[in-house]
């Protein structure tokens, strides 16, 4: 029997492993049987080169719990060990024997997993005692047992072991003894080890037979050695990718498509990337896609391996190029990673442009489906909007689909404004926007239907690169000032008569939104009142409204237009009902304005260039009296102005249906309109 420390710098060494290297103690079986694995790729690497002559048999690597022992022992047939191969890899942490070993076989030893130098002590974290028992695979050795309790001290002593091969034997410690339940290690399994290249096997087969569960006797595999990814695309139908998915994501709809990664220069990298089936903006889920080296699963959040518009796809990449600290769980910064990101991208792009050229009239019918996705990108990653602009799509409210290219050529012509500037019109509802679309479609304008979630970023990517192009939502503003194709004529009304007839619909107007009522001629067939939103603004709130934080635009209350068209025939009568009926009234009003206006004009000139100083406090008085005078008197008339708004039935009436044709009249409102419609039409 031999006794001595491991080789390390301190003695605290163990409660450093148990707390800090690794961020979750469930890892400790995906490490443990890695080494399996290595230990019998090995072997099989031995026998392909000569060096082992003998049978390899039977590989399968067993997991095994023993709840009344308290132990979980984890058994291979791989190369096995001496003592001195124990002393040399065990006793001296962090020195890994794969590495040493594939730098001798590196030609042949392609299933090696390697980079293990810690992964055996990860044991520790869940294990009061930890037992190898292992006999190597040369001729004449001899087996060996190795036991440490956790502490530096460690004991060598022989052992009895027929076969070569190893096993690990735990014993759990009292605060891990989940890891003794067969559930608990069965979803480790599935978990970590699921497309390991060696046969794992836990338990066994169970079958019904007369009426019972009848143990088979037969291994219970839990892994796929030859997993989908790791074989040839020629050698694969469609039907194999339907299916591996459907094992991937049990729950999911069929994917829309799938790119099999096969990259062996300048690095290695393999992997099926699938695009799901987005049915709503926000049914998105990310951390979709599992990350595997050599066939282990390391993890599925993958930001900075995959682009991260990528991350919305499922699916699996496997690459033993990508640097991994030592619990594999975290990134490191490495120039490979950024060339497997780019690759990544290039081959979706790759993929999506060979769909839209083989078979243009699929790809638009999977549109709607991959916008989100190629938005993202080309929003988020300037190289994929540069091989994208070849293949992304336009869409209008007629439901055809354009190129960029393509779409231009529809519009340039009568969608270019006076200032030589191309002028896209779009609408982010159908129904809600449904007039304003019908008026741009009367002038002959197309209009688009942006009603994606990313859709006001993506305007806005598209505006800075698309040379002289601006995005207008079709009820922005008046359709003749959405695209202005020569100087417009002043609007014929008066402004004192303008001030008047804002007053009377401000006095119809909801008191809980804000407007701004402003006057246009728009022509006799036009709407006679319009509601717009100003498109910088609404955009800016849209954009907010993604946001997870605040931000000055999102805190900031709705705020639209009233356009009157004052060239409208019910316009023109409302006009001439106000004077009307309130001509005596204003008139009145006026007269006792006058005065006051005309002192206040008075006083305010006696103290225009004087010092507040030099100014007599009975003037300043005076002053402030003749203005809040004024001030009553002209709200006075406001409110003339604005109770005639609020009680003549045609200017509610024309507000509501300005509302009613953007969605926005409901409820109660909603009723009164119809009450106040049919009044109307029988002439009260």
């Amino acid at each position: 029997m031999q006794t001595g420390k491991i080789g390390v710098t301190t003695e605290n060494i163990f409660p450093i492993i148990k707390k800090f290297l690794y961020s979750d103690h469930e890892i400790f079986l995906r490490e443990l049987i890695s080494n399996a694995v290595d230990a019998t790729q090995k072997l099989k690497t031995l026998a392909s080169v000569g060096d082992f002559k003998g049978e390899l048999g039977d590989l399968t690597i067993r997991v095994k719990v023993d709840r009344k022992k308290g132990t979980l022992t984890i058994s291979d047939s791989g190369v096995g060990m001496t003592a001195d191969e124990i002393d040399r890899y065990i006793n001296q942490i962090a020195f890994s024997g794969a590495e040493e070993f594939l730098e001798k076989y590196k030609a042949q030893a392609n299933g090696i997993i390697g980079h293990f130098g810690l992964g055996f002590y990860s044991s520790f974290m869940v294990s009061d005692k930890v037992e190898i028992i292992t006999r190597s695979w040369q001729d004449g050795a001899k087996p060996v047992r190795w036991s440490c309790d956790g502490t530096p001290e460690y004991k060598i002593e022989d052992a009895d072991r027929e076969a070569r091969g190893t096993d690990i034997v735990l014993h759990i410690s009292d605060d891990s003894k989940e890891f003794l339940e067969d559930h608990r290690i069965e979803e480790l399994l599935r978990k970590y080890c699921r497309f390991l290249p060696i046969p794992i096997a836990f338990g066994t087969e169970k079958e019904w037979k007369d009426g019972k569960e009848v143990d088979t006797g037969k291994d219970r595999i839990i892994n796929e050695t030859n997993p989908l990814w790791t074989r040839k695309p020629a050698e694969l139908k469609d039907e194999d990718y339907q299916k591996f998915y459907r094992d991937l994501y049990p729950a999911q709809e069929e994917p829309l498509f799938y790119i099999h990664l096969n990259v062996d220069y300048p690095f290695n990298l393999t992997g099926i990337l699938y695009f799901p089936r987005i049915k709503t903006n926000f049914d998105i889920q990310k951390n979709k896609i599992q990350l595997y080296c050599n066939q282990v699963y390391v993890t599925d959040s993958v930001e900075g391996i995959v682009p991260e518009f990528l991350t919305l796809l499922h699916g699996v990449i496997d690459s033993p190029d990508i640097p991994l600290n030592v619990s594999r769980s975290y990134l490191q910064s490495d120039s490979n990673v950024k060339k497997i990101s780019s690759h990544i991208t290039k081959k979706v792009a790759d993929r999506l442009q060979e769909i839209f050229k083989n078979d243009r009239e699929q790809f638009e019918k999977k549109w709607d489906d991959l916008k989100l996705f190629i938005t993202f990108g080309m929003i988020t990653d300037e190289k994929f909007y540069e091989r994208a602009e070849k293949f992304a799509l336009l869409k209008n409210v007629d439901g055809k689909y354009f190129t960029f290219e393509e779409y231009e050529k529809l519009v340039k012509e009568n969608q270019t404004d006076k200032n030589k500037t191309i002028i896209y019109l779009y609408a982010s509802d159908k129904d809600d926007q449904h007039s304003y679309i019908e008026e741009a479609k009367a002038r002959g304008y197309d209009v688009l239907l942006m009603d994606g979630q990313l859709d006001p970023h993506f305007i806005n990517t598209l505006e800075a690169k698309l040379k002289d192009t601006r995005f207008a939502r079709v009820d922005s503003d008046v359709i003749d000032k959405l695209i202005v194709k020569e100087d417009r004529k002043e609007v014929s009304l008066p402004a004192d008569e303008q001030a008047d007839l804002r007053l009377v619909f401000e006095g119809a107007l909801p008191a809980q939104d804000h407007y701004w009522v402003s006057f246009e001629e728009l022509g006799e067939g036009a709407n006679p009142v319009v509601i717009t939103q100003s498109e910088f603004m609404r955009r800016m709130k849209d954009m907010s409204a993604m946001s997870p934080t605040s931000s000055f635009y999102g805190s900031m209350p709705d705020s639209r237009n009233l356009v009157v068209n004052v060239s409208h025939p019910l316009v023109k009568s409302i006009i001439e009902a106000k004077s009307k009926q309130l001509s005596e009234r204003l008139n009145e009003v006026n007269e006792k304005i006058k005065p006051v206006k005309a002192k206040v004009e008075e006083l305010e000139k006696a103290q225009k260039g004087k010092k507040d100083e030099e100014i007599p406090q009975a003037d300043k008085d005076a002053l402030a009296d003749a203005e809040k005078q004024l001030d009553k008197l002209e709200e006075e008339r406001s409110t003339v102005l604005k109770d005639f708004g609020k009680n003549y039935k045609l200017v509610k009436q024309l507000i509501d249906l300005a509302l009613l044709a953007n969605n926005m009249l409901k409820g109660e409102d909603l009723s009164r309109f119809v009450k106040r419609s049919i009044e109307l039409i029988k002439g009260e």
